[in-house]
């Protein structure tokens, strides 16, 4: 019964996986025909591997830093106070405490330079993998509840409002959204983007958690959250009032962002191609294969940023990255006997 389970899961976009997959997708169509033809046939690699990074949160140390930055722990004046530059930063905060407050600003653009390196060296693999990773992250900075402390509303007594604007939003109407964004364009300066995108992205906190706040006064709790089968699990979810109310009350704040969301990826794609000199990339129709690695959970990083939309949902994170229903009986088992103290979703 467990394996029937678990397959029925693997047919459906965790939560979180969802915009992600979404938005790396519809930023292929973006480029130029020079990286199109490169980008296009692998576009199942570049939208699957979109959600890595997130695979990689509860396993790999120093991965969970790289998706989110507290503004609010430097204070008002944190986009003046913090230095553009990773080394300037280093000097005057110290590595460890940047890295305990965030660092997705930083990384984001390491990640940048790494993917115009390995268009300099025409290593397809490396450019792809890169490439979805790069979606992540500037999708994670476009995110307000990425950029605060306050991540998932545990101070505010919004518990779950994470993965409810991030996840449930787009799940339920990122169908009616216009993603049709133009051409990339080429970026004179990304580091400069990057934090005016976290800037904008922190200016928008006040009104997700003020208008969540509000419908919550208005909302009986049996009206607010309602129950929703996944994969033969009965999972407590926002119910679609609340979330058609929340959503009317953003007026189209959700759906701005992936659009800015999927412009910034297409354009810092065509800027890494742009200084890696335009290299001719050559045409491969044949699907991608990448190693499969099981992302097995380090305990000690078990609690580092949850924001789960639900008490019960099972997370892809044990699955191989191809999404193959392979799953080890011990690690199933201790995942459920320690649920749900690490739902890496979002």
């Amino acid at each position: 019964m467990v394996v029937l389970q678990i397959t029925s899961l693997n047919q459906v976009s965790g939560w979180g996986f969802y915009a992600h997959r979404l938005i790396n997708r519809q930023a292929v169509f973006s480029l130029p025909p020079e990286l199109m033809v490169c980008f296009k046939p692998h576009i199942r690699f570049i939208s699957e591997k979109a959600v890595n990074p997130d695979r990689r949160r509860y396993a790999v140390k120093r991965e969970a830093e790289k998706h989110f930055i507290d503004l609010d722990v430097y204070g008002d004046s944190a986009l003046v106070l913090l230095p553009i530059f990773w080394s300037d930063a280093v000097k005057q905060f110290g590595e460890d405490s940047l890295r305990m407050s965030g660092i997705a600003p930083w990384s984001t653009y390491q990640t940048f330079l790494q993917l115009t390196r390995a268009f300099e060296r025409k290593d397809l693999q490396a450019i792809l993998r890169l490439a979805a990773d790069l979606g992540h992250y500037i999708g994670d900075i476009h995110v307000p509840l990425h950029t605060t402390k306050n991540y998932n509303g545990q101070f505010t007594g919004q518990y779950g409002i994470h993965g409810f604007w991030e996840s449930r939003l787009p799940e339920l109407f990122a169908a009616d959204y216009n993603f049709f964004v133009g051409k990339a364009e080429y970026i004179p300066n990304p580091q400069i983007l990057i934090w005016e995108t976290v800037g904008q992205s922190h200016a928008a906190l006040d009104s997700v958690l003020a208008f969540e706040a509000r419908l919550t006064a208005r909302f009986p709790e049996d009206k607010k959250y309602s129950f929703e089968e996944r994969g033969g699990i009965n999972t407590r979810v926002y119910s679609k009032a609340f979330s058609q109310a929340y959503h009317q009350l953003l007026a189209g704040q959700v759906e701005r962002q992936m659009q800015h969301t999927i412009k910034m990826i297409a354009d810092f794609w065509y800027t890494a191609w742009i200084l890696a000199g335009q290299p001719d990339l050559e045409v491969d129709s044949e699907p991608l294969e990448e190693r499969d690695s099981l992302f097995v959970p380090d305990n000690s990083l078990k609690n580092i940023r949850q924001h789960e939309t639900s008490i019960n949902g099972l997370p892809e994170l044990f699955w191989k990255s191809s999404g193959k229903p392979q799953y080890f009986w011990p690690i199933f088992q201790k995942y459920r006997e320690k649920r749900p103290r690490f739902l890496p979703i979002g």
